[in-house]
């Protein structure tokens, strides 16, 4: 396997990664360069300066994961990425501390006129009175956005002894309030209170311009505003007039619109009070060592089999989230192929019931586990990550249940797929908590473990009906490993099922002479993803 790096990302990533892969360090590239390299690499590992396009996402055919050495992912195409199965990754966590120093240092600079007081003292000129500043000691700062950026700038401002108000609606209150901060519900309340505001959000639908002409005529006349988290949040341009007029006292910004381009940005000639970086939140000597060190063990975990710890677009199967529920993915997985491979039709709708112990557990990384299996029965290029984008547009509906009705195994999750033609109920278990077991195939009451290469045989419940059967397989040259034969729980009922482990794939040709088999019909060759 092969991994690229760009961007100038410390050299320790390609150590991390070594053991697992091939690395090649090269510059940041173009579009045009990319996609005629990226075919050969199973993963790309960048910073902000590379733009990640649908184009080059879908040269890469064997392209597994991407890694963002940083928080922001804008300059990936996720939804691209998640089309194409393949993950994306980046570190929420590494650069919390430079990028939170960096707004503090941007708002002390604006505060007491750094920056011009140093140009004119570098040229011998002595203006104090000039360069007058303003304390932060008991001013109001508000923060939009409190995830861990957020929250740190506001531990320090506190320390500063300023006031801390908060504004985000995927937060509580109780949160905020623990902190020492003040929770703003709604953002028409949140803009008059601040003597400065600072945006610590992504960028999406709903962050871009939201601070703009509209909003900046809500705020306190001569508002100080910081943006370190990215370009667009603030409209370059309505800051601009207001930094022109006075409504707003100064902006310090790091992040623009158009990165690298800064000559296209209005922020560059205007009048007032402004400090612009060139995005240098994230740029400490230790920032960038830990972005690095974080995204490469993600990417060295995920090309070895392992799970990403910071997947952005597969967010069910968090660590955190996966891991309660972790021993129950394959069993899930082979249900839902099961489920799949005795039906015909059209999939409509797939219906999953947990019980037991799954009952009080999150299963939505369990329900990822069985859209794959069931659509890796009948499309390549099927994973965890496209999976549920590829059942949207199908058009096929899932839902989930928790039950606590009693059942005779520590978890048994059920799988009912609907087509426009049948319905298939498959359920499996774990039993002993640690051994994955098939316990229902419809109407029958099995214990079967998933293996790779499996037969199905619907058959009437007559004498030597098993040895004709295996005499065909044994003609074929096919060895049988295992055999479990289920009636259903009638007594008088006529029909029963041959489930049977086999160590290679069964081509048509054998399938039609099992099928010939007087009181067999209608089998099924099941190839599951189970190893053998």
């Amino acid at each position: 396997m092969k991994v690229l790096i760009t961007d100038k990302i410390n050299e320790t990533a390609g150590n991390i990664i070594a053991p697992a892969a091939e690395v090649d360090f090269l510059p940041t590239m173009n579009e045009e360069e990319l996609v005629r390299i990226i075919p050969q690499y199973d993963a790309l590992m960048v910073r902000s300066q590379t733009k990640v396009t649908s184009k080059i996402i879908e040269a890469g055919k064997n392209l597994k994961i991407i890694g963002r050495a940083g928080v922001g992912v804008d300059n990936i195409d996720i939804n691209s990425a998640t089309e194409n199965g393949v993950i994306v990754v980046n570190s929420p966590d590494g650069n919390t501390i430079s990028a939170s120093e960096h707004t503090v240092a941007l708002m002390l600079a604006l505060a007491r006129n750094i920056v011009p007081a140093a140009v004119s003292t570098k040229v011998g000129k002595w203006e104090r009175s000039k360069f007058t500043g303003r304390e932060l000691y008991n001013k109001t700062l508000g923060i939009i956005g409190f995830g861990k950026i957020g929250s740190h700038v506001a531990e320090i401002a506190l320390a500063f002894g300023m006031k801390v108000v908060v504004y985000d609606p995927f937060t509580t209150r109780e949160v905020v309030e623990k902190l020492g901060g003040e929770y703003i519900q709604s953002l028409e309340s949140f803009w008059p209170r601040c003597d400065f505001i600072t945006v610590h959000v992504p960028k999406n639908k709903d962050t871009v311009n939201m601070i703009n002409k509209d909003t900046i005529a809500q705020m306190k006349d001569g508002v100080s505003l910081i943006n370190c988290a990215r370009g667009g949040i603030i409209n370059e341009n309505d800051l601009k007039e207001a930094l022109d007029s006075g409504k707003v006292g100064g902006a310090a910004i790091d992040v623009y619109e158009n990165e690298p381009n800064i000559g296209e940005c209005p922020l560059i000639n205007t009048e007032g009070k402004v400090v612009l970086t060139p995005h240098l939140g994230a740029s400490t000597q230790e920032a960038q060592i830990n972005v690095a060190l974080d995204v490469a063990g993600q990417i060295k975990e995920v090309l070895t089999g392992g799970s990403a710890a910071s997947a952005v677009n597969i967010p069910s199967l968090r660590p955190d989230r996966l891991e309660p529920v972790k021993d129950y993915m394959q069993i899930a997985e082979n249900a839902g192929e099961i489920a799949m491979q005795i039906s015909d039709g059209m999939v409509k709708s797939i219906e999953i019931t947990a019980l037991g112990d799954l009952a009080g557990l999150d299963i939505q990384p369990l329900e990822v586990a069985v859209l794959k299996g069931v659509l890796s029965s009948i499309l390549e290029g099927v994973n965890y990550v496209n999976a549920p984008y590829l059942a949207k547009k199908r058009g096929i509906e899932i839902s989930s249940t928790r039950s606590n009705t009693k059942c005779s195994f520590a978890g048994l999750l059920t799988v009912k797929l609907i087509t426009d033609n049948a319905t298939a109920v498959v359920s499996g278990a774990l039993v002993a908590k640690d051994i994955p077991r098939i316990v229902k195939i419809n109407e029958y009451e099995t214990s079967i473990r998933p293996q790779k290469h499996m037969l199905l045989v619907p058959h009437v419940n007559k004498p030597s009906m098993i040895a004709k059967v295996a005499q065909v397989i044994g003609e074929n040259n096919i060895n049988i490993a295992s055999m479990n034969v289920v009636q259903k729980n009638d007594k008088h009922e006529t029909e029963s099922i041959m489930v049977i482990s086999i160590d290679t794939g069964v081509d048509e040709k054998t399938l039609e002479a099992i099928n010939k088999i007087d009181g067999v019909h209608n089998s099924r060759y099941l190839n599951l993803s189970a190893k053998d």
